[in-house]
């Protein structure tokens, strides 16, 4: 479904990914691990478009979005549940999630039955749906950002970073949400700094260092890999 060949990003002069290479099938999770500044974001970045690789292809379902606009891209089926989440604060919580299916050109009674959808994956959602986006917890704004991606009815997924800021508990929640999404059929690229979280949830994964990615494989393989434990999953 999506494969990078070869891809280099730069902010300015400075090269942040260094000729990655990686492919998500159909049905996957896949997860991208490593440390603040390994290039994880920026990869999902690029994906969307909103940085463009000086070097390398980004297929998506065959076709090069080398030079195809963010909003074409997401017309095409990839949407980003975005780190940090990037909710609209003073728009309500109904407002967010109308602006995640503003591109789409379905009938409104198609549109209304995805957002029920999304509001019986999110009660909270529901019960809070006039309320301005900026005054919901930590948690209910990463649900809201999910919620908002889903309405774009993406092929692709992409989660940067789903479990940043949140209290465990909302950590377990939201991963749980994660594994309904994909047992429904979606594809999902993830970005986590949780990586055992991740690996629980992934079928693949790939490990990043500097902009390079310095291993992959099956996620139960990862779990176990003497590198993996020791710098990822805190154990000696």
């Amino acid at each position: 479904m999506l494969e990078l060949i070869d891809v280099s990003t730069y902010y300015g002069n400075i090269q942040a990914l260094k000729g990655i290479s990686l492919h998500v099938e159909a049905g996957e999770v896949v997860t991208l691990i490593g440390s603040n500044g390994a290039g994880k974001s920026t990869t999902l970045r690029t994906i969307q478009g909103l940085l463009r690789p000086r070097q390398g292809r980004i297929l998506f379902e065959g076709r090069d979005l080398q030079t195809v606009p963010t909003e074409e891209i997401v017309r095409l089926g990839i949407a980003q549940s975005p780190e940090g989440r990037m909710i609209f604060p003073r728009m309500t919580v109904l407002e967010n999630l109308e602006m995640g299916a503003f591109q789409r050109r379905d009938k409104p009674a198609v549109i209304k039955a995805d957002m029920d959808q999304v509001f019986d994956r999110f009660p909270r959602l529901r019960e809070r749906m006039t309320q301005k986006g900026g005054t919901l917890s930590g948690g209910e704004q990463q649900m809201l950002a999910i919620g908002r991606a889903l309405m774009a009815r993406p092929r692709l997924l992409l989660l940067d970073e789903p479990s940043m800021g949140l209290a465990p508990m909302l950590v377990s929640q939201i991963f749980s949400i994660i594994q309904e999404i994909s047992a429904e059929g979606m594809t999902i690229l993830l970005v986590e700094q949780n990586a055992r979280m991740a690996l629980t949830v992934a079928n693949r994964g790939y490990v990043l260092q500097t902009g390079e990615i310095v291993l992959a494989g099956d996620a139960k393989d990862l779990q176990v890999n003497e590198t993996v434990r020791k710098a990822y999953l805190g154990e000696e």
